[in-house]
């Protein structure tokens, strides 16, 4: 066998069974169609965590559930920000009360604590900034909020230090089923393998023909990030129920900013998302947002198909929109099926920590003036809106998996996401990533093989 286990699909659930996967004595490998690991995941950096009492599965309560209880450890051994804070989900109709009315009931049968049906009066004690009318509301102190994509890496990079491959730009094209495990066939290679986890949401192969499928069922979500300096934010995550699928929701992002999502089955423009947003936050302008983003919102479907585990294949189906909440506690259970079914040990040299790195914007002067003076390039300010250094970029491109695209540089340093949008620095991470990598300019990409972001130089000379 080529491998012991091949994890298909490098989003976050992938990730998650690859670190936990890493800590036993298997061959493991992560196929991954795209230039980058967790593609998955929205290009806005922060994601809510949930405590499991507004989803109506019980299974995905559970694993949201436990899942929250064990990223405060995660987060904190992988330097990955993340913040607790208090949730409200309020309602202004009594349709809305009944809703939250069968939230708090589902919530007290499945023993989530801290959680309260709550009035008017303590709303406006616990979020004194609130200026809309509410008549009931479910609060909520165990919701948190999360950078995913940082998740994402450090799962993957640890992963990675504890020898799992990971085959970037691989299409899977078939699984099929052999006398002693699995053949994998993508665009680059044949694989074979004892144990299939299969992540890709709604990819069928041969050896998924007698499989019922899931259709994926999604709204879509519009974000509104407001401007740092925006000063009627609320501190704690604010969601206005509007009924089972539709609600607005106000989130304190870690960077100090104020993400509004609104989550319909309706495209909206500029104007109408204006007034969706001062529905929930009257005092917002134009002039406070500082981006737009789009996303799919994925309602409340994933199954997780082991019935065939002991055969050496299980299937993750369908997308969640509390995806990021559930990887640890899924990565976890994926992993103990796995290991149960091939008898494996643990690793007496597994190494379970992320390798250093820094954030100038969060270190003091004097940390600042150390990193300095050991590597000259962490004093040289690329991305001036978000403070992001020449050293952090070149350690992005060179770590564990490192970017190989403008998109990877952003989403690893924060770099482009500010008032700017990469006015200033657009053109010197591009100069980085070619003199990193040993490419022209003009062989960079944005996000994918067809992406350039430069299409030729305007002149070309034979001297510089």
């Amino acid at each position: 066998m080529d491998y012991d286990v091949l994890i298909l699909g490098g989003g976050i659930i992938g990730c998650a069974a690859a670190y936990e996967l890493s800590k036993y004595n298997l061959n493991i490998a992560v196929i991954e169609k795209d230039y980058d690991i967790a593609d998955d995941i929205s290009l806005v950096n922060t994601a809510i965590v949930f405590d499991g009492s507004e989803t109506k599965d019980d299974l995905m309560s559970k694993l949201e559930h436990i899942g929250n209880s064990m990223l405060f450890d995660i987060t904190k051994k992988f330097n990955v920000p993340f913040k607790r804070v208090g949730s409200l989900k309020i309602v202004q109709d009594e349709e809305g009360v009944k809703i939250l009315e069968d939230m708090y009931n589902r919530a007290k049968k499945r023993g989530i604590e801290n959680i309260y049906l709550i009035d008017d009066k303590a709303v406006y004690d616990i979020e004194p900034h609130l200026k809309i009318n509410v008549k009931k509301a479910l609060y909520s102190g165990n919701t948190a909020v999360i950078c995913p994509y940082d998740l994402a890496i450090a799962y993957a990079e640890v992963a990675f230090d504890n020898g799992v491959i990971f085959r970037l730009e691989e299409i899977v094209q078939d699984i099929q089923k052999i006398t002693k495990g699995f053949k994998v066939t993508t665009n680059k290679n044949k694989f074979t393998c004892r144990v299939v986890i299969n992540t890709i949401p709604g990819d069928n192969y041969t050896i998924d023909l007698s499989r019922s499928t899931i259709k994926n069922d999604h709204n879509r979500i519009q974000y509104l990030l407001l401007d740092e300096k925006f000063k009627c934010r609320l501190s704690n995550v604010v969601m206005k129920v509007k009924g089972e699928d539709n609600l607005i929701n106000q989130v304190p992002t870690l960077s100090g900013g104020t993400l509004i999502g609104i989550n319909t089955n309706k495209s909206l423009g500029f104007k109408e998302l204006l007034e969706e947003a001062s529905n929930l936050i009257p005092e917002v302008t134009k002039d406070d947002v500082n981006s737009i983003f789009y996303d799919n919102y994925s309602k409340d479907l994933m199954f997780i198909d082991d019935s065939n585990s002991t055969k050496g294949y299980i299937k993750v189906t369908g997308k969640h929109y509390a995806e990021i909440t559930i990887a640890p506690s899924l990565g976890k259970m994926l992993c103990e099926t796995v290991v149960s079914n091939l008898s494996s040990t643990l690793k007496k040299n597994f190494i379970d920590k992320r390798r250093d790195f820094y954030r100038f914007r969060d270190m003091t002067k004097e940390q600042r003036n150390e990193a300095i003076s050991l590597d000259k390039r962490y004093g040289k300010i690329i991305c001036l809106c978000n403070k992001v250094s020449e050293g952090e970029i070149v350690d992005a491109i060179r770590r564990p998996l490192g970017a190989r695209t403008v998109e990877g540089v952003k989403r690893r340093t924060g770099a482009t996401f500010g008032n700017c949008h990469g006015a200033y620095c657009i053109s010197k991470i591009i100069d980085i990533l070619a003199r990193e990598m040993d490419k022209k300019p003009t062989e960079i990409v944005g996000d994918s093989k067809n992406s350039k972001v430069l299409a030729s130089r305007i002149k070309e000379f034979n001297d510089m």
